[in-house]
């Protein structure tokens, strides 16, 4: 694959978990916006967060605005979800994906694994 999310788990409500998309070799990611999406069971996949690639720009779904900081290494092709202030709604699969220059959509339709991410008590 292109690249390869880590770090979901079970966490509390009120808890915090530190996510990651890590880049394959031959994938140009330092020239590529990035984002986080998430879905789960029976919804559509939600844009929660992305980056762009050269100034670091940011954006966030009002949904995680506050709680979700989401960065990048260019230099280790990684990027990373911060969570904190955990909510039983935010449990989904993560997923790291390439986006537009708007940074408001998905681009390509190639899609990893991802990272499930649990929110109970």
């Amino acid at each position: 694959g292109e690249a390869v999310e880590s770090g979901g788990g079970l966490v509390q409500p009120g808890g915090s978990l530190n996510l990651s998309c890590k880049a394959s070799s031959e994938y140009p990611f330092s020239w590529y916006n990035m984002g986080w999406f998430r879905q789960n069971l029976g919804k559509e996949r939600e844009l929660v967060a992305s980056i762009s690639w050269g100034s670091g720009a940011t954006t966030y779904s009002d949904s995680v605005k506050g709680r979700f900081t989401i960065s990048r290494d260019n230099t280790k092709a990684t990027m990373y979800l911060q969570m904190r202030q955990l909510r039983p709604e935010d449990t989904a699969v993560y997923y790291c994906h390439r986006v537009t220059s708007e940074l408001d959509a998905a681009l390509g339709d190639s899609w990893g694994q991802g990272t499930q991410v649990t929110v109970s008590s």
